[in-house]
């Protein structure tokens, strides 16, 4: 019964979906009010069919009806019940029906709040969002079914992959990536209309911008959730190992980020418009190609939790998708035409395009170091892989080049500006990176492109503490106190302004955590017997025993440690070894004592109960715990900018 209800949910959803693009289309053809309003139905219904689809599924999960076959391959009895929920995106059908559920939402969220507004543009709009939900609701009917029927039932299921059943943030880092990913579709939808349509007004920039910003804050909170779980979970101490899927998870996000920014020079000066489209239309198809490395089993990655055979048919519709956009790129762009022109390249909109080239090399390193390997291999059959010395020597110099423009551009003035006025806004923010990278040195960093990163990240962060506190200063020059200055300049007003601004100083703080974090770095491994301690840094840390623990779903060895720093305790750290019935060698969970300053992290390599021994390895990292932070204070202030006045 299950089965049956959640199939006929999910063929209606596709036929829906398929109905609606083409009305969508033939609707912005003929400019008819009707056909709009028929579209906008047919959105809500999508929506509505997808959520009742997601509801069966997780009723099923919850239950244990083993009868369903998606609950069969990843339920369990013994499992806790939070990890029965997130079992819905723990495996490849569920994960592709969550990602129908979340389009959904964002669909219907976006017709109905454009419902009365951009009647030119919102046919066309739906029709593209329709056509990919129609797409995912074909691989959800079809390959990627997670309501087949098993017979007979078995009594119980092997549970979901051992590695989402280890940590909290399994239940929310993937929501927060497929709410960026998935998000990517509504401005590709916006783009599409604007090409369709002929033009691309400034009071439909609002909408595009919007929508890009939207999805490009769940990616951001996601890319920090990624790398805090694989910090706490993976045991090896590091939280990006330029692993193939966190590259792909990032291509999306810097090729976002750079639309966002040349969506600001479009709306000040009217330039830009065709390359603003290109971007946003890179990102989308960006995140398409992302999920191909995920969920195809092309890429031998510990975040790609399937192995299945939906590869081709995602290559497919990325070739489908990228011939379109390409399609109505060439017959449109030249319609996109400039209202203005970038006068000087020593100007704020100079420093945005030079910055804006700097993401798409960016981008475009990071996807040849990732899929070379496999364009090798399938050309010559010969397995290689690009590692850290070719993303350190290519991405390390444009990534600082990138933080030098993060402190130059809002430095400098729109237009034209004088001489005179690009030495004063250049020359004074240099104190900022002379003083910090001067308290780097004296604090041990030698590594030169950190000091180098500590240099323009002073500079940088100089130039937006000014620039962010630039309204309320002046409001108080005019009189105003410093609560209604606050208030209304910065609060009301400048919304916008300031929340980019809060992003800007985020990113400023996460370059240099991850410079200081990953080139500052110290690590010991150690042999202990109990009540032996070993040494490092500052720290003094002592074994005091092993220990197994029995929980339903998995058994666990636990080895308990006491911290102490010039004679006073620390913390007590009790990192362990998980064994899950799915797979025959334990994980590792490590256990972390996080400061402002650093983090001392233990990670147990072997330990034996009976005899009281560990073998451990203790790494001490500065900064680590301001990447997480600044992470989250850059989707704040992307939140704050995202709430702005019109």
């Amino acid at each position: 019964m299950t089965a049956t209800l959640g199939n006929f949910l999910i063929l209606a959803a596709l036929l829906v979906a398929t109905a609606g693009s083409m009305v969508g289309f033939a609707a912005g053809c003929s400019g008819t009010p009707e056909g709009l309003k028929w579209a906008q139905r047919f959105a809500y219904a999508f929506a509505a069919l997808m959520a009742l689809a997601t509801i069966v599924m997780e009723a099923a999960l919850l239950s244990h009806d083993f009868s369903v076959k998606y609950v069969s391959q990843v339920g369990s009895r013994a499992v806790p019940a939070w990890v029965t929920f997130v079992s819905l995106w723990s495996s490849l059908e569920g994960s592709i029906l969550f990602w129908g559920f979340i389009l959904g939402l964002y669909i219907a969220g976006t017709t109905w709040v454009n419902r009365n507004q951009h009647v030119d543009y919102m046919p066309y709009a739906i029709g593209v969002w329709l056509g990919c939900a129609a797409f995912f609701s074909f691989l959800i009917a079809g390959p990627a079914n997670p309501f087949g029927s098993v017979s007979p039932v078995p009594l119980d299921g092997p549970g979901p992959n051992p590695l989402l059943q280890n940590h909290f943030l399994m239940i929310i880092h993937p929501p927060f990536l497929y709410l960026g990913y998935v998000g990517m579709t509504i401005p590709f939808g916006f783009a599409s209309a604007a090409l369709l349509r002929g033009r691309l007004g400034l009071g439909f920039l609002r909408p595009l911008r919007a929508s890009l910003l939207l999805p490009w804050i769940f990616l951001t909170v996601a890319i920090m959730l990624g790398g805090w779980w694989a910090y706490e979970v993976l045991g090896w101490g590091g939280y990006w190992a330029l692993d193939p899927v966190e590259n792909a998870t990032l291509l999306p996000w810097l090729t976002a980020t750079a639309a966002l920014h040349s969506a600001i020079v479009m709306e000040r000066r009217g330039v830009l418009k065709g390359w603003t489209v290109t971007l946003v239309q890179a990102s989308f198809l960006l995140t398409i190609l992302g999920t191909f490395m995920t969920r195809s089993g092309v890429f031998n990655s510990v975040h790609s939790f399937t192995q299945s055979s939906i590869g081709p048919t995602i290559l497919v519709f990325l070739a489908v998708a990228i011939l379109f956009s390409v399609i109505t790129l060439a017959m449109r762009i030249e319609s996109l035409e400039a209202e203005g022109k970038l006068e000087s390249a020593v100007s704020r909109e100079g420093t945005f395009l030079i910055n804006n080239l700097l993401f798409v090399l960016l981008t475009f390193t990071v996807l040849i170091g990732t899929v070379f390997p496999l364009i090798v291999e399938a050309v010559n059959g010969r397995q290689m892989s690009v590692g850290r010395p070719y993303f350190d020597a290519m991405v390390v110099p444009i990534g600082t080049a990138l933080l030098f423009l993060l402190g130059v551009g809002p430095a400098l003035p729109w237009g034209r500006p004088r001489r005179d006025e690009v030495k004063r806004a250049l020359l004074f923010p240099l104190i900022g990176g002379i003083v910090l990278a001067g308290i780097g040195r004296a604090l041990g960093v030698t590594n030169v492109w950190t000091l180098i990163t500590l240099l323009f990240g002073g500079y940088a962060a100089w130039v937006t503490m000014a620039e962010m506190w630039l309204p309320l200063v002046q409001r108080m020059r005019r009189g105003d106190s410093f609560g209604t200055a606050l208030v209304q300049g910065q609060l009301r007003r400048g919304r916008r302004r300031f929340g980019s601004y809060v992003v800007h100083a985020g990113m400023v703080v996460v370059i240099i955590a991850i410079a200081v974090s990953s080139t500052m770095r110290t690590s010991h491994e150690a042999r202990l017997s109990r009540g032996q301690s070993a040494k490092i840094g500052s720290y003094d840390v002592t074994f005091i025993g092993a220990e197994t623990l029995a929980e339903p779903h998995r058994q666990s060895t636990v080895a308990h440690f006491r911290v102490m720093s010039n004679g006073k305790f620390i913390a007590n750290l009790a990192p362990r070894m998980n064994q899950y019935q799915m797979m025959r060698e334990p994980i590792g969970t490590p256990d972390v004592h996080s400061t402002l300053t650093g983090d001392l992290y233990l990670s147990i390599m072997n330990v034996d109960v009976g005899t009281q021994n560990a073998g451990v390895l203790m790494i001490t990292t500065p900064m680590v715990a301001w990447i997480w932070i600044s992470v989250i204070l850059m989707g704040l202030g992307g939140l704050v900018a995202l709430i702005s006045r019109p």
